[in-house]
């Protein structure tokens, strides 16, 4: 079976965690989709307990990984659940909680520093998933992504399929995070507020308003007149030759200023180790120079 196809990549670099029970297909179905819709994931971590049926449903994701399932560059890593007692096979205890959340800490907290990270929380006990939403709650940015999977007519029991064909429905359904740095000012809005929809929205609307903030400061305070006209340029599709003719510019000095505009994004993303590239940066600013214009 050859590699599955991607669409025209928009992101950045970024992560697929996810949490596993007895169904592999949690973890390959929301690959695929992420992979269709067009994102760049490089590194899958598949998160599981020290049980026979969980560690037979790794085995079924290494294997697809080693025929060729997903291109080379994805690279896969199992990390099973570890408490101070050793490896946790369910969650008995307060101690097998703690080690899941320590687990699930260090796993996004790693990922966070190489980009963006998504997060299914669909596979394995429920109380992985609620643990999951805390550590989200706790590290995750403004791109980062917790989803749900749902697949049509799929139930406990039901024939497993690991790659689902064009005419099965499949969502992967975005769930909120409030995250904890804004807790001060989320507590006292909830407060005023008597429908935890409308917490939402405000908070993402909220979010949104301080992204386009930030997006506005590096643009005007950290880029140069010359690497503002190019960023605009490229946030509308242009290639480096085009831009070159429309400014009067060399290739070469396009190709220059982008190479000093990555460099300050990087710092600006606060991840000296991240990957930018022009589909960061367009997927970055893109929005930002269609709102302002």
């Amino acid at each position: 079976m050859p590699g599955i196809e991607v669409n025209v990549l928009v992101s950045s670099n970024c992560s697929l965690i996810a949490t596993l029970g007895v169904e592999p297909q949690v973890v390959t179905i929301t690959l695929d989709h992420l992979l269709n819709d067009g994102e760049k994931i490089d590194e899958v971590v598949v998160v599981y307990t020290d049980t026979r049926g969980v560690r037979d449903a790794i085995e079924v994701i290494k294997k697809e990984f080693e025929r060729g399932i997903y291109y080379k560059e994805i690279e896969l890593r199992c990390v099973m659940v570890v408490s101070e007692q050793g490896p946790v096979k369910d969650f008995c205890s307060e101690t097998d909680i703690r080690g899941l959340m320590g687990t699930l800490y260090r796993e996004v907290r790693r990922l966070r520093k190489k980009g963006t990270v998504h997060f299914c929380v669909s596979g394995g006990r429920k109380v992985m998933g609620i643990m999951g939403m805390v550590v989200a709650q706790l590290l995750f940015g403004p791109d980062d992504k917790v989803w749900h999977l749902v697949t049509e007519g799929w139930q406990p029991g039901s024939k497993r399929c690991l790659h689902l064909p064009p005419e099965e429905r499949v969502w992967l359904v975005p769930v909120p995070v409030l995250r904890w740095s804004e807790g001060k000012v989320l507590m006292e809005t909830v407060s005023e507020l008597d429908d935890p929809n409308k917490v939402v929205q405000w908070y993402e609307k909220l979010n949104h308003a301080s992204q386009m903030r930030r997006k506005r400061e590096f643009i005007e305070h950290w880029l140069t007149q010359a690497e503002r006209e190019v960023v605009s340029l490229v946030c509308q599709g242009m290639g480096n030759a085009a831009i070159a003719a429309k400014l009067y510019k060399s290739e070469q000095t396009v190709a220059n200023q982008l190479r000093s505009v990555y460099e300050k994004l990087r710092e600006w993303l606060g991840n000296g180790e991240a990957s930018v590239d022009r589909s960061r940066l367009i997927a970055e600013f893109a929005p930002y120079f269609a709102l302002i214009e």
